[in-house]
Formats: structure tokens, sequence, C-alpha cells
């Protein structure tokens, strides 16, 4: 018999009883998510979930009074994470976005998710929300964005629920698979005679995981801050020190003495850095002087200005935010043409062959409110690159956020790991407006859908230390001291990072153990005979073997 039970059907309006048995108590969460555009839709993830025996309404009109496609769902959960999923199609000429949302009994309304639907074919939504308290009543609704009459058909829709302790789980797992390896230290004599009780300890000496934070010239000249940085993060990046505000306050007076001292800290204490950035839309950000210029003399001083700062940092950054938050501003392509981001990573990857080159946005992953910045326009802008000749490195996510929602940070990841780049979110922090405690809760959130996430390869936190503060959110206070974000960070980094191991070979003259990936020092004794030697754990299926001879 089915749990569940479809109470009526009356103009587009399903009310389902979600009833939970056994088979939903320990659900494996379902990474699979689909960018492209498809003839018919794929199955319902979960079977359908708690909505399994949902079917599809082809070719129903929403009249305008109506105006969307709704669910009633009775008797939610409270203390539960939904991951919801599903496919629409359009029957309009033109695409439109699509916004599924969520109002509770007591008014809440959730945004869960976002998509372009395109006419001819299948797209794929997924996101989800976080109910704290249960709802009696609750209306799942798709409207357009536009406020245009609704046309869709939806089909393989599915909701499925999570514990809190649940989704923690899927996370160790995947932390588990994606950020750790087992290895096998063989300990043998000279003869290849095979050595038991011998003492083995191992110890993680770094990471492989960039895990990093904004800089500022503040760092410069300050002897505590570049300790406390160093002790912590394995990369970074340039707050505004590279951004071209900085570098050319006025025209032709180019000036690299500051982030050239802040390369000689990361150098000298073995950081990657991030190259941030070479253009910025936002006609805010934009030099004043460049404002003024027009035509031609635009075009020049754009030409100087990548030349000038490709030439000058060539191979000395990892990554290039080369044409920064273009689905929200477009102060050059409105100036100088619809081709002027194109040819301006098409610059950059001839300068610099070597650097990653990123796209950059907000509000991909932190919201799905903002219809500039949906996961779809942001597959769609790296696809016109592509076209046009530049093939993407990786996908930059700023990460500013006020409320998380995990499923749908899940979900929108989910959705660009189709794409089979490199994720990165790269300026991540929780909003001032929050008190100090309920930013690093948040804070935490965050760094563990990244970290576990196994399409993610790097999170950036935006935490530049001024003299004033911080932009949004300070790890410390101006002295160093932990602010509850800090703790957070404090404790993640540790939880990470493979604890000091202690072990005897075997009979067989073998000790193994699992650790996080990064270098390792083993040191191995057996009465006065010592040996060291030095491993990593790299990212992959198979058991990494090290052979010592003692």
């Amino acid at each position: 018999m089915n749990c569940q039970s479809l109470l009526f059907l009356s103009g587009l309006f399903f009310s389902i009883i979600p009833c939970f048995v056994a088979a939903y108590e320990e659900p494996v969460y379902d990474h699979s998510a689909y960018s492209e555009c498809k003839s018919v839709p794929e199955d319902a993830l979960y079977n359908g979930g708690i909505m399994k025996d949902y079917w599809t309404i082809k070719n129903e009109v929403i009249q305008p009074e109506n105006n969307s496609y709704n669910f009633v769902l009775n008797d939610l959960s409270g203390d539960t994470i939904y991951s919801f999923s599903s496919w629409v199609q359009i029957f309009d000429a033109d695409s439109a976005v699509i916004k599924a949302s969520l109002k509770t009994a007591n008014g809440t309304v959730k945004c869960i998710g976002n998509l372009i639907a395109r006419p001819g074919c299948w797209s794929f939504l997924k996101g989800g929300f976080v109910l704290d308290f249960p709802s009696s009543y609750a209306l799942l609704y798709f409207k357009r964005t536009d406020g245009a009459m609704l046309n869709i058909s939806i089909s393989s829709v599915s909701l499925q629920p999570f514990t809190y302790q649940q989704w923690r789980k899927n996370q160790q797992d995947t932390i588990n698979k994606e950020r750790k390896c087992t290895a096998t230290i063989h300990i043998s004599d000279v003869q290849g005679e095979r050595v038991s009780g011998a003492s083995i300890t191992v110890e993680q000496v770094s990471t492989h995981f960039p895990l990093g934070s904004a800089i500022t010239k503040s760092i410069l000249g300050n002897p505590t801050y570049q300790k406390w940085f160093k002790e912590r993060f394995n990369a970074a990046v340039f707050e505004d020190e590279l951004k071209w505000y900085s570098t050319e306050r006025q025209q032709g007076e180019v000036n690299y003495t500051i982030p050239d001292q802040m390369l000689e800290f990361v150098r000298a204490n073995q950081i990657i850095a991030r190259g941030h950035n070479i253009f910025w839309e936002d006609p805010r950000y934009v030099p004043s002087w460049v404002r003024n210029l027009t035509g031609p003399q635009l075009k020049s001083a754009v030409n100087s200005r990548i030349q000038s700062l490709m030439n000058k940092y060539k191979n000395e950054f990892i990554h290039w935010d080369v044409d920064n938050e273009m689905l929200h501003y477009d102060f050059y392509e409105q100036r100088l043409g619809t081709n002027t981001s194109l040819e301006f990573f098409q610059t950059a990857q001839q300068l610099d062959p070597l650097a990653k080159l990123f796209m950059n946005d907000y509000n991909v992953v932190e919201t799905c409110n903002d219809m500039n910045s949906t996961v779809d326009a942001y597959i769609f802008k790296l696809r016109d690159l592509k076209q046009g000749g530049v093939f993407m490195d990786g996908i930059g996510l700023e990460g500013h956020f006020t409320v998380p929602n995990p499923p749908l940070i899940r979900a929108v990841l989910d959705k660009l790991a189709a794409l089979k780049l490199p994720i990165w979110l790269t300026e991540v922090d929780i909003s001032k407006n929050l008190d100090k405690e309920t930013q690093a809760r948040y804070l935490e959130m965050v760094l563990r859908e990244g970290f576990s996430h196994p399409g993610v390869n790097g999170i950036m936190l935006w935490t530049a230390l001024h003299p004033n503060g911080c932009y949004q959110m300070c790890l410390t206070d101006k002295h160093f001291n932990n602010l509850p974000a800090g703790v957070i960070v404090d404790n993640l980094l540790k939880e990470w990072k493979t604890e000091v191991v202690h072990g005897e070979t075997d009979e067989h003259g073998s000790f193994s153990f699992s650790g996080f990936l990064g270098e390792y020092n083993v040191t191995v004794k057996l009465g006065d005979r010592t040996a060291n030697s030095t491993f990593s754990l790299y990212r992959g299926d198979e058991t990494r073997h090290l052979y010592v001879q003692l």
C-alpha cells in the first residue's frame, strides 16, 4: 500500500499527505543533476520521495488569475531538510525564468529553486528548503518571474526529507570518499624481509584542499597578522590591491608596489594566490577616470590594463577572475560591444596560459531570488564564452550569505558540477546584520556544504582584516583573539586535518590508516634503528602504498 493519499485535484492544486516510513529513514543524498535541456525528462530522484505518486499533466494552461502551478503539502515535519527537484517544459515561444517557492502555514515564503525553462524540451530544477518548525499546510508553487501567464508542464517531481543527522551523515560519507584516502605503509629491512612490531608515527604536514582567505595590505609589516594567517591558511586572494582602481588611480600612473609586497609574503610562506580581478563590470568600481572615457580612448585604456597586469604577473596566480560579476553588470560591453568580455578572456588566455580563468559572481549559490544570477544564467554565460572560443577553466561563486539554505546550496553545486569544471567558493562570508554567534553558525553550514561537495575544489573566505574591521565578517578582533566565526574556522581546520597517527606494523610488516589528502612525514622505529620518509595522499580510489627500509 502506498504511503501517500491524494486528497483532491482542482485547477492544478494537488494535496499530498506525506508519511514517513522506514524507506526514508536512511536516505542517501543523490547528487544527480542535469545542465542540458532534454527531449524526455529523466526519472524522479528518490523515486519521487514523499511525492512518489505524482503524475504529469501535460498541455495545461494556467489562467492569469491563478497564474501558478501549485501543490498543497500537508503535515510537513519540522527540523527537517527537504531536497526538491522536477523537470519543467514551457510551451511559449521564448524561454522564461521560473521560480519555485514554498509558503508555509504561518505565511513564511521560501524560495526553493529556479531555472530558465525553454520551449520544446525539458529543463531540470533542483533546490530545496529547511523547516525548523512543522507546517500543517504548505503551498509549493511555480511562477514566472516576469508575472506573465504560466504555460508549462511539470514531470518527475521529487521531495525528499532528511533529518539533520542524516544530512550530516551524507556530508561525512562524501568527505570520507572525496577528501580522504587509505594508505598502507610497508616496513622491511635492506634484504626485503618484513619487519613486524616496528613503531610508526605519521604526521600530516600540509593539506591538498585549498582553504584560504582574502588579505589586504594591512598584513604587510604586521608579523602577528602574518603568523596568524600562515598557521591556518594555504591560499590567499588580495581583496582590493590588484583591482584597476588600486593599481592605476590616475591614468598612466600604474603602481604595483603593494601587490608585489603581498606576493612576497605569500611566496615566502608557500601560499597559493588567486588573481582578483582584471576587470569589474560594476560601474561603481570602475576607476573614475575610466568612466569618463569613450570609444577608442576606452579601448586603449582597457588594452593597456590587461597587457600590463598579465605581463607583470604571468605565472604568479593560479586563477584569474577575468571579468567580475558579468551576470549583474555590463559597463564595458555597453561601451565597447557585446563581445568585449569574450575578448577579455581570450586575451587573458593568451597572456597567461597556465593560469585558470574563472567567471565570478554573487547570488548564484546564496539565494534563488536573484533572477540575474540563476544557476542556468551562469551556465548559459559559460556556454556563450565557449562558443566564442574560450574554454573556461573554473566556476567562481562568491558566497556572500545572509541565511544559508543548505539544500539549495548543494543543489546549485550539483547542477554546476555537471559541467565537469572546478568549482570554488571565492568570497565566503555572512552578513554583518546578524549577531556574531549567528554568523558563526551560518558560516559552519556553508563551509561544511562546500568541503563535503565533490565538485568543490577550494574555498576562500572574505575575511580580510582592516584596521577598522572587515567587509562583513571578521574571524578575530584586532588583537587576533578569535571571534565566534574564528572558533568555527579553527575547529574545522582541525577536523579536516589528520591527527598524528601512532601504530605498529603487523606480522606482514604493514600498517594502514585513512587520512586527509595532503603531504605526510612518517617515522619508523625499532630498537635503535630509525627511518624517516615522506609521502602524499592524493585523490583517487586506490590505496596508497609506501615502502620504507629500516
